[in-house]
């Protein structure tokens, strides 16, 4: 890898360790970042051990903010979405689920933005959670792009700022080790990509950091209309790589 490639796999890592601090869009960038320099196929099973790296210190940071409910439906759904992409990785093309995913969060973002009530709380239902937990596993084994998904079913939920983040955060550590296996199968996962991501966990881990320190300053409200503002410029970017 040249310099100009070590310089977009660091800040890739980066914005790993930033989304695994609490700011979860950042993550979004990881992937495009590195396809730049490679094959995406090949960026988003270079980055799998940085998000798992990310994850350790992100648990460390959140481990005792987290919304119980939200997790104990959303973990059994992944479980099914993981298992989906794993099973039609060979035929579902990865621009559709590209598509569908930067259709849901312009639709969701732009609902969000013009309701007077947004970040309030509300109870999170079983129903759309079982969904969108679902679509959360599949688009995140198809293109590390769960974000999206997620978004749409827990900002509506109104969590506190920390709580919102850990949940994230460990959802999307359970989500990031099941995947595993099935990337090991495809055979995304190799000891160069290890030893690599070992190279890029001071990046991510410092990033987490700062990505905690981040959430913690930042207001409520300010927090959601960050977040929903950066998932729809993030969907209209990946409806732009699709269709222009």
């Amino acid at each position: 890898m040249d310099g100009f490639g070590w310089a977009m796999a660091i800040l890739a890592a980066i914005s790993v360790g930033i989304a695994k601090g609490g700011l979860p869009m950042a993550s979004s960038l990881s992937v495009p970042l590195l396809a730049g320099v490679m094959n995406p196929v090949a960026a988003a099973g270079l980055l799998l051990p940085v998000y798992i790296i990310s994850d350790i210190f992100g648990l460390i940071a959140y481990r005792r903010e987290f919304d119980a409910r939200v997790l104990k439906i959303m973990i059994p759904a992944t479980m099914l979405g993981v298992g989906f992409g794993w099973a039609t990785a060979s035929v579902v093309p990865e621009r559709a689920v590209t598509a569908l995913v930067g259709g849901i969060g312009v639709v969701f973002a732009l609902n969000a933005l013009i309701r007077p009530h947004l970040g309030m709380a509300r109870a999170a239902k079983v129903g759309p959670g079982l969904f969108w937990g679902a679509l959360t596993g599949f688009t995140s084994f198809v293109s590390h792009s769960g974000g999206p998904p997620y978004q749409a079913y827990v900002i509506p939920l109104g969590l506190p700022r920390t709580v919102f983040a850990g949940t994230s955060t460990i959802l999307f550590a359970w989500v990031n080790a099941i995947k595993l296996i099935p990337y090991a199968a495809l055979g995304q996962l190799n000891f160069s990509s290890l030893e690599l991501a070992l190279k890029l966990a001071p990046f991510a881990a410092l990033a987490v950091w700062s990505g905690v320190k981040l959430v913690r300053v930042i207001p409520h409200e300010t927090f959601y209309k960050i977040v929903t503002w950066a998932l729809l410029l993030i969907s209209l970017k990946l409806l732009w790589d699709v269709f222009i």
